[in-house]
């Protein structure tokens, strides 16, 4: 299915650091919740990741990570999950995150 430019546009997508990270045993399927810093305009924001294959909370403390941060929030296993960490599936299914490395991109900076 195509989008528009105007519709991809709606989707706000931001760049932000991995503050703290730990196991959610309380969550159907393995995951961690993150606590990850968008910056002075969206602050401290919390997400429920299914990335425990490739990653440990250790690694992921200081991770540049992609983040939807507009769409509602949602409730998992008691847990408020404020933004979609984005992520791509290795050949068995495995989420690995999308993420900035390069180029001096400061928290809160806006996918265009």
């Amino acid at each position: 299915m195509l989008i528009t430019r105007d519709e991809f546009d709606k989707i706000d997508i931001r760049v932000g650091t991995v503050l703290e990270a730990k196991p959610f045993p309380e969550a159907r399927k393995p995951a961690f919740q993150l606590r990850i810093d968008f910056g002075e305009e969206l602050g401290v924001k919390q997400s429920s990741a299914q990335i425990t294959v490739h990653y440990s909370p250790e690694s992921l403390l200081g991770r540049r990570v992609l983040a939807v941060v507009n769409f509602p929030p949602m409730r998992i296993a008691g847990f408020k999950s404020e933004v979609l960490t984005l992520g791509f599936a290795d050949a068995n299914g495995a989420i690995v995150l999308a993420s900035v490395e390069e180029g001096g991109v400061p928290n809160g900076a806006r996918m265009m």
